[in-house]
């Protein structure tokens, strides 16, 4: 997965902090990264590992790269 400005290469707690608009689309499928404790997993990783259809990851690729882009980073 690629994401804007190098995002999928960071620990999911530093996107989230960052970019709340990231947990909210995460959780709306199901990837609880929002409550996890640990948060040391990137962020290209925390989709991968979930099994979710290609199909889900894409999606979750666009949206979270459509957010980046209308909020210019």
């Amino acid at each position: 997965m690629e994401f804007n400005n190098g995002l999928g290469d960071m620990a999911i707690q530093d996107v989230i902090q960052g970019n709340p608009e990231i947990g909210a689309i995460l959780s709306r499928y199901d990837i609880g990264c929002v409550t996890c404790k640990v948060g040391i997993c990137l962020l290209k990783d925390v989709v991968s590992i979930h099994g979710l259809a290609k199909e889900d990851e894409a999606r979750i690729e666009k949206e979270i790269n459509n957010y980046l882009a209308t909020k210019g980073a």
